[in-house]
């Protein structure tokens, strides 16, 4: 099977170098916003979109104005990789996988991107880089695989390379076979449904160092260099506190990965979870300040990041990632099945109604998610969204909401208790499990 896979090295490039890179980022940001200012002035004349290929068509015609004769000294396909963004932008929109394509600030995800031309000189770890030449980088691994695109960015004070390689792999088969289920919350970042609980690293004293900062860049009058001093200090907490959480995300989803085969996860919709309750000026809405914490609470955990790296880093490892549904596995005892609101004492106290079961709240949701982990394997459902080759198992049922209960998933629960949709019975007209 083939492996698509990332290397992140530090720059260290010389102070022209360095100015080469700022030209090119801002080069690829000005063809970007005046390609979609173009597109959306032809869309409110009522014209056809360009795409990719109308607004590469008119590179060559902007190197040649007068104006914009700088964009000359830039690689062409950098500038056409550009162009790409939109165009991948455009195509986002229309297939609603994201919003309208927006213009991009100066400072913000600074970056350019090579697809071909690029060399790499492992043992004196440089890079050569089409017009700007050998840049030298700070060596932490080998890179495997064929290189298909170099991306160059900045973050905070600092510039990164990431090299995108291809190789063929071994299909992974995992050594342990061991399964879990996994709680997120936002007191507790991870509570394995072993027992094990995993927190977050504490970033108050970052994130209070960059209020600090903040509210100083504010005071400083615009132009000025103390405002860039300042500016900088500002990007160079955010990296801090992106890089420690990074780390954290990496190192917690690394060693679930290798100790486990199969990892069970709550399909989270963490944008509706983190969506702003101000409502609007004829219906506004309540508890704003408090929803607004604790969406930041929420945004501040990464995860959709944790989630990401267990998808890949699974598969990679012949595992794999199962995800269920998350409704009602807070307010279920994982003993008796039996489900109420009432059972959720407090945020970290779950004490059963029906059968005194009391142990921690975050551990009971745990349990549950392993419990309908287990349906999902038994239905023979792989709910892993598909992606770059990986190994898609076709479901053997129909998903589908139980009719009777909880009866087949808890054997002695009551007739009456809510039905619980992540349970798997058997189907008594053609044999198969469902969910």
């Amino acid at each position: 099977m083939k492996r698509l896979q990332a290397f992140r090295f530090r720059m260290e490039p010389t102070p022209s170098q360095e100015s080469l890179f700022r030209q090119f980022a801002g080069s690829c940001r000005y063809v970007y916003n005046r390609a979609l200012a173009l597109e959306i002035a032809r869309h409110e004349a009522g014209e056809t979109h360009l795409g990719y290929v109308g607004t590469a068509n008119l590179l060559p015609l902007w190197k040649r104005d007068s104006e914009t004769v700088w964009l000359s000294g830039v690689h062409s396909q950098v500038l056409q990789q550009s162009l790409k963004d939109l165009d991948r932008a455009y195509q986002n929109f229309f297939e609603k996988r994201a919003g309208f394509p927006t213009f991009r600030k100066k400072g913000q995800n600074d970056s350019f991107r090579y697809p071909q031309g690029v060399k790499l000189d492992c043992p004196n770890a440089r890079i050569f880089l089409p017009k700007v030449g050998w840049v030298t980088y700070r060596k932490s691994r080998e890179v495997l695989g064929a290189i298909k695109n170099v991306t160059v960015r900045r973050s905070g004070d600092k510039w990164f390379v990431m090299i995108q390689t291809e190789r063929e792999v071994a299909v992974p088969s995992h050594p342990s076979p061991g399964i879990v289920g996994i709680d997120l919350g936002v007191v507790r970042f991870a509570t394995l449904s072993d027992g094990t609980v995993i927190l977050a690293p504490d970033l108050s004293g970052l994130e209070k160092q960059l209020k600090h900062a903040q509210k100083d860049l504010s005071r400083k009058k615009k132009g000025s260099r103390n405002r860039e001093k300042a500016r900088n200090r500002v990007r160079a907490l955010h990296r801090k506190i992106a890089d420690v959480r990074a780390d954290f995300l990496h190192k917690t989803s690394t060693t679930i990965c290798k100790s486990h085969a199969v990892v069970v996860l709550e399909d989270l919709r963490v944008g509706n979870m983190s969506r702003s309750a101000k409502g609007t000026v004829e219906s506004p809405g309540k508890n704003v300040r408090a929803k607004s914490g604790l969406n930041r609470s929420i945004l501040r955990q990464g995860w959709g990041e944790f989630r990401r790296q267990l998808d890949y880093k699974l598969d990679w490892s012949g595992g794999m990632l199962v995800l269920v549904p998350p409704a009602y596995t807070s307010q279920t005892c994982s003993e008796c099945g039996h489900v109420s609101p009432e059972n959720r004492e407090t945020q970290s106290r779950f004490v059963c109604q029906s059968c005194g079961t009391v142990q921690n709240a975050d551990l009971n949701a745990a349990k549950n998610i392993l419990r309908a982990g287990h349906a999902r394997l038994a239905c023979g459902e792989d709910v892993r969204p598909a992606g770059p080759g990986r190994r898609v198992r076709k479901a053997a049922s129909v998903t589908q909401e139980p009719t009777e209960g909880v009866r087949g998933f808890w054997p002695d629960a009551p007739p009456e208790s809510p039905s619980f949709p992540l349970c798997c019975e058997r189907s008594e007209r053609d044999g198969r499990m469902s969910t």
